[in-house]
């Protein structure tokens, strides 16, 4: 099974920059496929950012133009690159990989990681 694991988050001013760092495991080849997603106090979780293996990304209309979507592909780490943060953007942040190859195919796995917390705030 595939473990995955975010890291990065913590507590920033209004207008300041994070960068979340997702690792997975598992004798993954590549991450075709994955996506951010947060979640604040009493609301559901939301999608922030994602990217599949053609290379296209989708943004949350919210983040757009402050958040960047990237990967590694030598230490096969995705980051989510997160400026001009406001208080609105405090919540806890997951990451999710839904599809990776391996040696034995491409599968669909939507493993979720556990969770890093972002708090912006004077």
């Amino acid at each position: 099974q595939v473990q995955v694991v975010e890291s990065g988050g913590g507590l920033v001013q209004p207008g300041g920059s994070l960068r979340l760092l997702c690792a997975a495991s598992g004798s993954i080849a590549s991450i075709n496929a994955m996506g951010w997603y947060r979640q604040a106090p009493g609301k559901e979780r939301e999608l922030v950012a994602r990217f599949t293996s053609g290379a296209s990304t989708t943004y949350a209309d919210s983040v757009k133009g402050r958040f960047t979507i990237s990967r590694d592909n030598v230490k096969n780490m995705v980051y989510l690159q997160m400026n001009s943060l406001k208080p609105e953007d405090t919540a806890v942040y997951y990451c999710k990989i839904d599809r990776v190859v391996m040696r034995t195919g491409t599968y669909e796995i939507n493993a979720w990681g556990q969770g890093t917390q972002v708090t912006v705030s004077s």
